[in-house]
């Protein structure tokens, strides 16, 4: 739909305030929604929900802003886009030049982090790592959300994500189950 909003750009200059606008009532509705008498679960999707609607919401009114009036202008190109590839019958993931598979892997209903713009950072760099076939080791201080970022983008593009953290305690038992378990 925001691609849509894009393209009538051209045409209809108000498309982006009109999608901004529908997309602050959907947003109102989650709200409304989560306030209602909902069990664990639930709350917990549609709060999941919320997060990433807000995200959305920010993304709209931000190409909004810059008058953003053409899919291929960098403020869409960097945004993880999901797409039906009729060719090979599936979803496939887009985000500047990468080209991800939807990997298919459903991890839960479970919380999501609030997604900034170093987080979009990282998450750009992260899918065109594994668009070319290569892997992602985020670094930087403690505690300021690596793990989180990856296992988040991980959720997103639907591809099992395990952590480890390397420490001088790690042995060769350790590395014996890690290994077995990734076999299996």
């Amino acid at each position: 739909m925001s691609e849509d909003a894009i393209t009538e750009m051209l045409s209809d200059p108000l498309s982006l305030t009109n999608w901004s606008e529908q997309n602050d009532i959907q947003l109102k509705g989650l709200n409304d929604l989560v306030r209602s008498n909902l069990n664990f679960l639930e709350r917990c999707i549609i709060v999941a929900l919320i997060t990433t609607d807000v995200h959305a919401r920010d993304i709209v009114n931000a190409l909004k802003d810059q008058n953003v009036s053409s899919t291929y202008d960098f403020e869409w190109q960097k945004q993880l886009r999901y797409y039906w590839d009729e060719e090979s019958d599936m979803c496939v993931i887009r985000q500047i030049q990468a080209m991800l598979k939807y990997g298919l892997e459903y991890m839960g209903a479970t919380s999501r982090l609030v997604i900034t713009p170093l987080t979009d950072k990282c998450w750009i760099t992260i899918t065109g790592a594994l668009h070319i076939k290569l892997g992602a080791n985020p670094s930087g201080p403690a505690g300021t959300g690596k793990t989180e970022s990856t296992k988040d983008l991980a959720k997103a593009i639907a591809t099992l994500c395990i952590v480890f953290n390397c420490s001088d305690q790690v042995d060769y038992q350790m590395m014996y189950r890690l290994f077995s378990g990734l076999a299996q």
